[in-house]
C-alpha cells in the first residue's frame, strides 16, 4: 500500500468538504491559475499555428510549393520561356517527395473598361492544373473546364477586382497587352474568387494559357515555367535544393538552364514574418507556465504550513522527510490535475466553438483573414498537457523542502 498516497488522497477529499479552512481560497486560486494558464497556452498555439497555416496556404495556392523557370527570367512577370518535355517531366515525378507538377504561362496586362482600367497578371493554366485552392475560394461562378470548347476566353477574377472594376458574373472586359504591336483580347467572368490576401486578389486573373501562348506566338510545348507540389512541408527545403542540382544540369531544347527556387525564395518577407510568430507562442508559453507555477507554489506553501501539526505528528512516529514530502508532491498532482482539467475544458471548447461558428472576426486588410483561425492538432495538445504537468511539478520540488524545517516539538503545539 502507498502511505503517501493515501495520506495525500484523505487531505484532497477533506479540503475539499472543509471551505473554511484558510487554504481553501489559495487552492481554488492555484486551480484558477492552471486552468486559465492552460486554456490561454491552447488557444494561443491553436491561433497561432492555425494562422501561419492559413497564410501559408494563400501563398502556396497561387504558387506552389517550388517554382521552375528559366536562369534568363528576371523577377517580372514576363518570363523567358522554357521547353516543357516528357524528360523533364519524367525527371520531377521521379522524385517521391513531389506529388503533382502543373505548367503555367504568366503575362502582365491592362484590363480597361468603359470607366476605368487596372494592371493585372493573367496566369494561363494547362488541363493538370489543381483546382482545389481556387474552388475553396471561389464565391460566385465556377472554375474554367479547358477541355469544353464553350471555355475560349473565360477567366476568373478576384472579387478586390471586380469591385474596383464594378464587374459581374457574365460580364466582359478587354485587355491591352504591351508588346509590340499591341494586342488585345476580350474575356468572360465565370468566376469570381476571394482569398483576402489583397497582395495577390488585387492581381492575379485565371484563363487558358493557351489565350497566352497564342499572343507570345510560343510553340506548344513553351511554357513560362512548372509548379511543383510537395508530399511533406517540412521536408520542402530539402526537395528545393535538390531539385536546384538536378534542374542547373538540364537543359531543354531551347538551350536554357532551368532555375529553381521555393515559395520561400519567392517570398521571403511573408514567411520570415511567419517564422517571427513562432517567438509570440513562445514567451506566451513561458510566462503563461511561470504565472501557473508561483500561484500553485503559494497555494502549497499554504497548505503546508496549515498542516503544520500533522507534519509534526508524522515526523514523531518515525516518517521521513523524503515521505512527507511525497505526500505533498502528491497532492500537488491532485491540484493541477484538477486545474488541467478546466484548462482543457475551457481551451478546447473556445477552439471548437471558434473553428465552427467563428465568433471572433478579423479585419481582412491587415490580417489578410476574416475571422480568427483555429488549427486544432491533437499532438500539440498532448504536448503542452504534459508540458504543463512535468513544469509544474518540477517547480513543486523546491517549496516541498520547506517539511524538513518542521521539527515535532515546535509544530504540535503550532497553532
Amino acid at each position: 500500500m502507498n502511505t503517501e498516497l493515501f495520506i495525500a488522497r484523505r487531505i484532497y477529499k477533506g479540503d475539499k468538504k472543509n471551505e473554511k479552512r484558510v487554504s481553501s481560497p489559495a487552492i481554488k486560486i492555484a486551480i484558477a491559475g492552471i486552468a486559465l494558464g492552460l486554456a490561454i497556452m491552447i488557444v494561443s498555439v491553436c491561433i497561432i499555428i492555425g494562422f501561419k497555416k492559413e497564410i501559408r496556404e494563400k501563398v502556396i495556392g497561387f504558387g506552389s510549393h517550388i517554382q521552375i523557370t528559366s536562369f534568363e527570367s528576371n523577377n517580372s512577370y514576363e518570363h523567358h520561356p522554357i521547353a516543357f518535355s516528357d524528360t523533364l517531366r519524367n525527371m520531377l515525378l521521379d522524385n517521391p517527395e513531389i506529388t503533382q507538377i502543373q505548367k503555367f504561362i504568366t503575362k502582365p496586362g491592362i484590363i480597361k473598361t468603359d470607366d476605368d482600367f487596372l494592371g493585372i497578371v493573367l496566369k494561363g493554366i494547362f488541363d493538370d492544373y489543381d483546382w482545389r485552392f481556387f474552388e475553396k475560394n471561389l464565391i460566385d461562378g465556377n472554375i474554367i473546364h479547358l477541355n469544353d470548347t464553350s471555355a475560349a476566353n473565360q477567366a476568373i477574377i478576384s472579387q478586390n477586382i471586380a469591385n474596383k472594376l464594378h464587374l459581374k458574373l457574365g460580364d466582359n472586359f478587354t485587355t491591352y497587352f504591351v508588346q509590340e504591336p499591341v494586342r488585345a483580347r476580350r474575356f468572360t467572368v465565370t468566376g469570381i474568387y476571394e482569398t483576402n490576401f489583397d497582395d495577390y486578389d488585387k492581381l492575379y486573373v485565371v484563363t487558358d494559357a493557351r489565350i497566352l501562348s497564342n499572343l507570345n506566338a510560343w510553340e506548344d510545348d513553351m511554357v513560362s515555367g512548372v509548379e511543383v507540389l510537395v508530399n511533406d512541408y517540412n521536408k520542402l527545403d530539402q526537395t528545393a535544393q535538390d531539385l536546384f542540382f538536378d534542374m542547373s544540369a538540364y537543359k531543354d531544347r531551347l538551350g536554357n538552364a532551368l532555375f529553381t527556387r521555393s515559395i520561400k525564395d519567392i517570398n521571403p518577407m511573408i514567411f520570415n514574418w511567419l517564422n517571427l510568430l513562432d517567438m509570440n507562442v513562445w514567451v506566451i508559453l513561458i510566462l503563461m507556465i511561470l504565472v501557473s507555477g508561483f500561484t500553485m507554489i503559494s497555494g502549497l506553501l499554504i497548505i503546508i504550513l496549515e498542516r503544520t501539526n500533522m507534519i509534526g505528528m508524522l515526523k514523531s512516529m518515525g516518517a521521513r522527510d523524503f515521505s512527507i514530502r511525497k505526500v505533498f508532491l502528491y497532492l500537488s498532482s491532485f491540484l493541477i490535475g484538477q486545474g488541467m482539467l478546466w484548462g482543457n475544458i475551457i481551451g478546447l471548447a473556445f477552439c471548437l466553438l471558434q473553428k465552427n461558428f467563428q465568433l471572433f472576426k478579423l479585419d481582412p486588410a491587415t490580417y489578410y483573414l476574416s475571422a480568427v483561425p483555429i488549427d486544432l492538432n491533437p499532438w500539440y495538445v498532448v504536448l503542452l498537457n504534459v508540458g504543463t504537468l512535468a513544469v509544474s511539478l518540477l517547480m513543486m520540488i523546491g517549496p516541498s523542502y520547506l517539511v524538513a524545517k518542521i521539527t515535532p516539538a515546535k509544530s504540535i503545539r503550532f497553532e
